[in-house]
């Protein structure tokens, strides 16, 4: 006998809570926890002091510093600490457009970039800059020759995400670098949603400018980094005193940059472990939906994507009540980036891939990380079908469909444009 949605609801309460939204934030690992633990008690002291708390404060400034550079390749003063990604974005690209605007004032990006980037960008705009805001494919993917065709003799910064934060496609930037270099232009890249999840080295990437942040890969909220390439100059977001090299004004956050080194350095060490055994999961959980969820789709490129990320459309009913029911049922998900998450809008990203108004609501996001299992899977492709099938049945767009009076959008066998398998998101 099937189960029913009324006993898998009742069953909830004395399971535990399955995790699936590990690209909004994540837990700090418990030896970050204790890194931060042992900084603030420790060496409490002011990096910029000229006593022995001060030398022991800027020690370990210096030595979370190498450590990522390290781990990206790059040269340690090349590595900036900032408050977030948002931070660092706004940093590059105003940073870099205020410095170069002798030169010009074009800047490109994409319809599909974080709002950190977008709404930097639209800022600019409104100082008299003229931005490129290039289309992507139904797959989320750029061609990098709309680089090369959109770049100007005025053209002074190109910025191109790695990868998307909510359809997990990952771009061809080191291409797009290219172009750039080859150009004279600067580019940068939102590398958030990259950093821990696959390699990022900028350096190999052809980038000029790097945002990154720290608790998108178990470390805390409130640190992030930019990586801006030695001879790049850019003007300072924040004015203040002579911290990072005289760009960047504040205290420095010692705790959590020591904190960041080391989830970055546990990140780097397992990750082709964990991106190989993520993406066995998230093709299991792709497969699973679309197999037993009609008229669904997979939004993303299915091989060039996160190895953690699968975003779902499902026609006639709307992502926000997914969630809430799914919340019930001992869930956490997204229906889109966490920074948008109050928005009644469809996902701009959503829109930008050629997805009606009405598809785009519908849209779930399923984000895994290392504490997620083939159980938690599993159990997922039991309980998601049964709210489908339940908000389905309370749609008045799914009983006229059922009465013929209305076309589906989505088959009703799914909509996966390539076959899901093989190693995903781990770029050659």
């Amino acid at each position: 006998m099937n189960i029913t949605f009324e006993e898998r609801m009742r069953e909830s309460t004395e399971r535990p809570r399955v995790y699936f939204d590990h690209a909004a934030t994540t837990s700090p690992r418990p030896e970050v926890i204790d890194a931060v633990v042992e900084t603030l008690r420790d060496d409490f002291g002011n990096p910029s002091s000229f006593y022995l708390e001060g030398h022991r404060a800027a020690k370990l400034l210096a030595d979370s510093r190498a450590k990522i550079a390290a781990c990206l390749h790059v040269l340690p003063e090349e590595i900036f600490f900032t408050s977030c990604g948002t931070e660092s974005d706004n940093w590059a690209i105003k940073g870099a457009a205020y410095a170069r605007k002798s030169k010009g004032r074009h800047l490109i990006t994409t319809a599909i970039e974080h709002h950190a980037v977008l709404h930097s960008m639209e800022a600019l705009e409104c100082e008299g800059f003229d931005v490129t805001y290039l289309d992507v494919d139904h797959r989320g993917l750029l061609d990098p020759e709309k680089v090369r065709e959109a770049i100007r003799d005025d053209t002074i910064l190109v910025s191109v995400m790695m990868a998307n934060n909510e359809i997990g496609t990952v771009l061809p930037i080191k291409e797009i670098g290219t172009i750039c270099r080859e150009a004279g232009v600067l580019f940068h890249s939102d590398g958030v949603q990259a950093l821990g999840a696959i390699p990022v080295y900028p350096k190999e990437l052809n980038a000029d400018l790097m945002s990154f942040s720290g608790h998108k890969l178990y470390a805390p909220k409130g640190i992030g980094l930019l990586y801006k390439k030695k001879g790049v100059r850019i003007n300072s977001l924040i004015d203040g005193g002579a911290q990072e090299k005289k760009q960047r004004g504040g205290t420095e956050n010692v705790a959590y940059a020591v904190a960041l080194a080391k989830a970055l350095e546990m990140s780097m060490a397992d990750l082709e472990y964990e991106s190989k055994r993520q993406t066995a999961l998230r093709d299991r959980l792709i497969r699973g939906v679309i197999e037993r969820i009609p008229h669904t789709k997979l939004n993303g490129h299915a091989i060039k994507r996160l190895p953690n990320n699968a975003n779902f459309s499902f026609e006639f009913i709307e992502g926000e009540s997914i969630l809430l029911f799914l919340d019930k049922f001992g869930y956490a998900c997204s229906s889109g980036s966490a920074c948008t998450s109050a928005s009644l809008d469809p996902s701009h990203v959503l829109l930008a891939i050629g997805l009606p108004a009405e598809i785009a609501h519908g849209s779930l996001r399923v984000t895994l990380g290392i504490d997620t299992t083939e159980e938690q899977i599993d159990r997922f492709l039991i309980d998601l079908p049964l709210v489908v099938e339940r908000l389905r049945l309370m749609s008045p767009l799914f009983a006229d469909y059922k009465r013929g009076k209305l076309q589906p959008l989505i088959p009703e066998e799914g909509s996966l444009d390539l076959k899901v398998e093989g190693n995903y998101g781990w770029p050659s």
